[in-house]
């Protein structure tokens, strides 16, 4: 059983530093950040806007929140006050709330976000946010659900029940958080700590959608929210540095291609049904035969559009050269790179990471095949960086501090 990172204990002391809130008391303004463009034109008229002032006030809006990153609309400058006042009077420009964040020694930061509440006697939920810096680039990962219903056995978000989706406003928030607190804005000052925080131009250049949930279970709100990321005119990232990752959910992979653009990582981690039917449960409705033939049948799929194979190394279960000689067979003529991933351990795991030489050994043989194979270099492994961590020690936290108001009260 491997032990929790040293961080983890040091960590629990300070998590809730912003306490949630009462349900009942976050019945907030609604936010415009994370708005489409419809949406926002309904605001605009609820607002009082007149029809023929929509159009370009929704312009503005959009460009003072997705391309400068207002968070108060005083700072919008080319609108009247009145406006303004009206608008302030009604919406916000709020983001999800960052309940905690942990900076690791190699400059990975993790956020644990809360968002508001869906119905009133929801407790606010919360998320994951990862993001991931390198000398000249920076990579985004974002969760999609709450939780998660597919249960993969080596995940630690798989051990939550799923509670929600999240709305297209919630996934794009979480870049907006990121942008804030990296400094990714025009003329952003950028946070105290730059520790591993790139010096180019751009801070954010990639998004992965390989957090909580799974996107292609949230398809419609994710398809937004990928459309708002993607728009030129907003947050404008390239749909060729914007990956969504699945499990492997079949009947919604080429519509993920048709309609969002965007390519896939598809997490793979068995050669075999058996195994796969263990460590992927949703193995068990799509095999592996159906899952690849979904892959070579993905539109846009080429050389120079590959397809990400995701694959952590547990040692003793999935780690042998023979099973690196049958996923080359297996991927044979689907354009592709294979991520080789070392097992993040996490208290309470039956799984270990496999030895580096065997991660090495299995990655030779996929190399002399032709195959992009990189290890993936462990990253945050101080800051509890398992996906769904963070938001365990929350929620153990939380469960303490009611059981202590409990105690109290039968005290008193």
């Amino acid at each position: 059983m491997k032990r929790a990172p040293v961080f983890y204990f040091a960590f629990m002391t300070t998590l809730f530093e912003n306490p949630p809130v009462d349900g009942a008391a976050s019945a907030l303004k609604p936010s415009l950040a994370g708005m489409t463009r419809p949406e926002l034109m309904a605001a605009l008229a609820e607002a009082g806007v007149p029809a023929n002032q929509a159009k370009m006030r929704a312009a503005q809006l959009w460009n003072w929140t997705y391309a400068r990153g207002a968070t108060d609309f005083m700072a919008l400058t080319n609108i009247a006050k009145s406006l303004r006042a009206e608008l302030d009077a009604r919406f916000t420009l709020a983001r999800p709330e960052i309940a905690a964040e942990q900076i690791s020694e190699d400059g990975t930061r993790k956020w644990l976000l809360r968002l508001a509440p869906s119905h009133p006697a929801e407790r606010p939920p919360e998320i994951e946010t990862v993001y991931i810096p390198e000398p000249d680039r920076g990579t985004l990962c974002i969760s999609s659900q709450v939780g998660c219903t597919l249960n993969c056995s080596f995940c630690h978000t798989g051990t939550q029940r799923l509670v929600r989706n999240l709305t297209a406003a919630e996934i794009v928030g979480q870049i907006l958080v990121a942008r804030d607190r990296v400094g990714d804005w025009p003329d952003a000052d950028g946070p105290a700590d730059r520790h591993g925080i790139p010096e180019s131009e751009r801070k954010i250049t990639n998004i992965v959608l390989m957090g909580m949930g799974e996107p292609l279970y949230n398809f419609e709100n994710v398809k937004a929210a990928v459309g708002l990321a993607t728009d030129a005119d907003a947050l404008s990232f390239s749909k060729r540095r914007l990956t969504l990752s699945t499990s492997g959910v079949v009947p919604m992979m080429h519509r993920a291609g048709e309609e969002m653009g965007v390519m896939l990582a598809i997490s793979l981690h068995a050669v075999r049904d058996d195994l796969r039917d263990e460590l992927v449960p949703i193995n068990r409705k799509y095999p592996l035969k159906e899952l690849l033939a979904a892959c070579r049948a993905y539109p846009g799929l080429s050389n120079a559009r590959r397809m990400t194979f995701e694959y952590v190394m547990l040692k003793g279960v999935n780690d042998s050269v023979a099973e690196a000689k049958e996923l080359v067979r297996l991927l044979k003529g689907i354009p592709s790179k294979i991520n080789l991933i070392p097992f993040n351990p996490w208290p309470g795991t039956a799984y270990e990471c496999s030895d580096w030489a065997q991660i090495e050994r299995f990655a030779d043989v996929v190399n002399r095949a032709g195959y992009a194979s990189p290890i993936r270099t462990p990253r945050g492994r101080d800051i509890m960086a398992a996906c769904g961590q963070l938001k365990s020690a929350s929620e153990k936290l939380r469960a303490s501090a009611r059981r202590g108001e409990a105690a109290i009260d039968v005290a008193v």
